[in-house]
């Protein structure tokens, strides 16, 4: 299984105003052993199919995909999902990734209002995920898949399970937010297995976890406080995650991704190569 990383890892969630440049983020990435990485925040790495690719190669890195936030809480900005998706995916199959991700943004909600829609706005979102699917898919050929997300409208497994229910679209799947509201990933997993098509991994900081849990702390300074943790410092088995992909014979792509906590002591390359390292173990 090929092992990706993306510019999030960086702390890169914009495509301007980084702390990395994209020749930066591209040279450490591959200095840290990964051979796959993900496009990040469109536009922070060149939008020049051609200019891309020569980059890619002389670091022998492949494009695995996108991961694309955007306000699915608004129905009236579905227009601009499909304009943005349209110049993603164009950009993606001239770069050969297969893998085109979505996800809701949580910024857009009030805060002590994260993800809380009304029926209206969750008939938007699942009109706008059967939308992109057909765009993305269906003129493209890429696979389309849904990221669930803390914070935002599908981030719980009921909500999750709706999301399934009402459409046809993939899961991303990730470890760190499904285990953020001290859900098992690993149990979910085995019931959706058959709708996952990519995989963020991430771990999580029991400790920081449960101030969360006990009202202590919002999920907004969460992330600073380091509740996403290194891969092999947390409370999710990622061991037996990778176990469970490779007996059901899991061929889609695999990131790993680490928000980087405001005290954290190494820097993203070196938490990046200490990730990988950890899952090479794993492998052998």
């Amino acid at each position: 299984m090929l092992i990706a990383n993306a510019p999030c890892s960086w702390g890169i969630t914009y495509p301007t105003g980084n702390d990395y440049s994209w020749q930066r983020y591209l040279d450490e990435v591959a200095a840290a052993g990964y051979r796959g990485t993900e496009l990040g925040p469109f536009g922070f790495l060149p939008k020049d199919a051609e200019l891309l690719k020569a980059e890619l190669a002389t670091r022998s890195l492949e494009m695995i995909g996108a991961t694309h936030v955007h306000t699915f809480g608004d129905a009236t900005s579905a227009p601009v999902l499909m304009q943005t998706l349209r110049e993603l995916a164009s950009l993606l199959v001239s770069l050969g990734a297969k893998h085109l991700v979505i996800m809701d943004e949580s910024n857009f909600y009030p805060k002590g209002q994260e993800g809380v829609l009304d029926a209206a706005g969750w008939a938007g979102l699942i009109q706008m995920v059967r939308d992109g699917q057909a765009l993305v898919e269906g003129e493209y050929g890429l696979q389309l898949s849904f990221h669930p997300h803390i914070g935002t409208a599908i981030e719980r497994e009921a909500q999750i399970e709706r999301l399934l229910a009402e459409t046809d679209i993939a899961l991303c799947f990730d470890t760190g937010h499904h285990a953020f509201w001290d859900q098992d990933p690993l149990a979910y997993m085995e019931r959706v297995f058959q709708r996952i098509a990519y995989m963020h991994l991430k771990n999580v900081n029991g400790a920081v976890r449960r101030r969360v849990l006990e009202g202590e702390l919002s999920v907004a300074d969460s992330y600073d406080a380091g509740v996403m943790c290194p891969l092999p410092d947390g409370v999710v088995d990622i061991q037996a995650v990778m176990r469970l992909l490779e007996a059901r014979g899991f061929v889609g792509p695999i990131v790993v991704e680490q928000d980087v906590a405001a005290d954290a002591r190494e820097t993203p390359l070196e938490l990046a190569t200490r990730n990988l390292a950890y899952m090479n173990a794993i492998a052998k």
